[in-house]
């Protein structure tokens, strides 16, 4: 009887940790990078202005981009809102290729959001995502409300 139980318990054991050893397996396979989505040009010339504000080192015309009360939430960063706030945070930044490229969007009337990937110089893959929440007032541009980005290198060991 007692062989029976262990015999019961072992395998009860081993069926709960086979899917967990899968998924482990399955989880350390190289993701492969999600196809672009095509913008609308309204869209697009947001991600094109910041890619070109960004490799002339502007800070004035990248927080140009961002509506007067917009927000960068970069990781391992305070967060800084304002436009005046956003130029001081960029202010000696970029001076370097950047390449965004658009994953997924959506709008819903003056609001929006661009869910999406960048890289920087000749780097092969993409170095980090981004999400854009993006506003519009009346017919006039589409502004960044939020520009919250990460990398994608794992987080260093404390």
């Amino acid at each position: 009887m007692r062989r029976t139980r262990l015999a019961v318990i072992f395998c009860s054991a081993l069926l709960l940790a086979i899917p967990a050893i899968a998924h482990d397996a399955e989880s350390t396979k190289a993701a492969q990078p999600l196809p672009d989505a095509a913008l609308p040009a309204t869209l697009d010339r947001v991600l094109r202005d910041y890619e070109q504000a960004w490799r002339s080192g502007d800070a004035k015309a990248l927080a140009a981009l961002f509506a007067e009360d917009g927000f960068v939430l970069q990781s391992s960063q305070l967060p800084v809102r304002g436009r005046s706030a956003i130029e001081a945070a960029y202010s000696g930044q970029g001076g370097s290729p950047l390449r965004l490229r658009a994953l997924a969007y959506s709008v819903d009337g003056n609001t929006g959001y661009i869910i999406g990937a960048y890289r920087y110089g000749n780097n092969m893959g993409d170095t980090g995502k981004f999400t854009l929440t993006l506003k519009r007032v009346g017919d006039g541009p589409w502004l960044i409300f939020s520009d919250m980005d990460n990398g994608n290198a794992p987080p260093r060991a404390r």
